[in-house]
């Protein structure tokens, strides 16, 4: 029943995103003393989000405005902009720990947004 609503698709994309992308982290951290490592990343939600399309609009006529098909899952890129170490690791742990808090934050407002939506829906139905 809740899995139509956007919001709740939303919010699971939100956490799916996080989780992905927190993978992404500890993979670079895993990886920090191995010689030609290069780090690895994924761009935030609003980001990849935005730039899949995946928000359709609603039109009243056909034609009037064309909409994008849905995003698959969010790519995982080589971060170019670090600057190698010695033996060729691009891996920077204070970077890495500043993007695992990032993603935390991205989870924990997608379990947010998850709380207040059913929050809204028990208070609809007269159940809080």
């Amino acid at each position: 029943m809740y899995d139509s609503l956007e919001l709740f698709q939303t919010a699971t994309a939100m956490a799916r995103h996080a989780g992905s992308r927190q993978a992404v982290v500890a993979r670079n951290i895993a990886n920090a003393d191995t010689p030609g490592y290069q780090a690895r990343h994924i761009a935030p939600f609003q980001e990849a989000y935005g730039a899949t399309g995946s928000v359709q609009m609603r039109t009243t006529r056909a034609g009037h405005m064309s909409g994008a098909a849905h995003g698959g899952p969010a790519a995982v890129v080589t971060a170019r902009d670090a600057e190698p170490s010695p033996n060729g690791n691009t891996v920077s742990l204070e970077e890495e720990l500043l993007n695992s808090v990032a993603v935390s934050r991205e989870h924990n407002r997608a379990l947010t947004v998850y709380r207040h939506a059913m929050t809204v829906l028990r208070t609809t139905l007269g159940r809080s």
